[in-house]
Parts: structure tokens; sequence; C-alpha cells
């Protein structure tokens, strides 16, 4: 009798580990499900002109998108220019020091908050939106950078995403590498 029971008691302990074995493995899987996880990427089209008369255009767009189970809360971006670079950017956001109005009219406004007079980081948040949802994107688009091709040119545009819960950044998953060398110049190095 006496064992009968203690197989009994070893038998529900057995299926007890296997029980706590099984909703550790749940509970695991359910913290990987709320792991924060962001990308973020360009897209853009170019209109390269060989001309020195010229400038040389890139239309782009700028997308971050949840693909994370949790909401990101006070998302923001930094478009990065390389140092010394003759690229010149442009896009639509208001200043800090813009009125409230003014950065709440449009669609999808966009707040510049460093320096504005870096030419090289153009650090972006959005206006009036401050989560983005599982599965949702939000994108700074049709930004421009313009460059000239009388002289040549190297560099890359690099781009990297912030929020309250990633605030080491997660870099953009496509950077811009524009390079060129200048017409005028391989006519000097031809006719050498």
């Amino acid at each position: 009798m006496i064992t009968r029971i203690e197989d009994k008691i070893q038998a529900v302990k057995e299926q007890t580990n296997t029980y706590v074995q099984e909703i550790k493995k749940l509970v695991e899987e359910l913290a990987v499900q709320n792991k924060i996880s962001l990308i973020s990427y360009f897209t853009s089209s170019f209109n390269i002109s060989y001309d020195s008369e010229q400038e040389s255009l890139c239309l782009g767009s700028y997308h971050i998108r949840n693909i994370g189970h949790t909401t990101v809360t006070n998302p923001y971006l930094c478009i990065k220019l390389p140092k010394d670079s003759p690229f010149y950017f442009s896009g639509r956001y208001v200043h800090e020091n813009f009125t409230p109005t003014l950065k709440t009219q449009g669609q999808s406004n966009w707040e510049r908050f460093n320096d504005k007079s870096s030419k090289e980081e153009y650090w972006l948040r959005p206006v009036g939106k401050s989560t983005i949802e599982p599965n949702e994107t939000i994108s700074f688009t049709n930004f421009q950078i313009k460059w000239s091709h009388n002289l040549s040119y190297s560099g890359t545009i690099m781009g990297f995403t912030y929020c309250d819960q990633l605030t080491d950044g997660v870099v953009v998953l496509n950077p811009i590498n524009l390079n060129g060398i200048s017409s005028t110049r391989e006519e000097n190095n031809g006719g050498s």
C-alpha cells in the first residue's frame, strides 16, 4: 500500500514538473511576443544629371514599421548626411518654435528639433503622433537631396530610428549611397 502511494506521489511530481516546464515555455514565448521590434528603411528615386550645369536629385521617403507586438512610444528619426558633402537636404517639416497651428496643418507633419543650422543631421519627430501600433508604418515622405555634378561626389545618407523603448536607435536597413565622378575631371584626365 505504501509503495503504491509513493508511486502515485512520484507520478504527480513528474506530472507537475512537466506542467511547470510547459508553463515556462509559454511564458518565454509571451516574453518574445512583447519584444520591441522596429525596422526603418528608405524608398527613393533618382534623377541623375551628368551636365555640370544641372543638379541631380534624389526623392525619398523614410519609413518606420513596428514589426513587434507592442506599441512603440515617442518615435523620432535622424537622417544624417556625410560631413563636408555637396548634398543639400530639404523636406516638409516644421521647427520647434513654430506656432501650434502651423505644426498641425496638413496630414503628416514632422518637426525638426535639432539645431536648424546643421546641414548634416536632421532630427525629426511626427507632430501629433506619439505611438506606432504593432504592424503600423509611419513615414517622413517626399524629402529631397540635391547635388551638383560639377565636382566628384561620394557619400552615404544614413538613417536612425529611436523611441522610448530603443534609446540606442535602430539603423536604417538600406542607406542611400551616392557617388560619381565629375565629367570635367574625366575630360581633364583624358586629355593629359
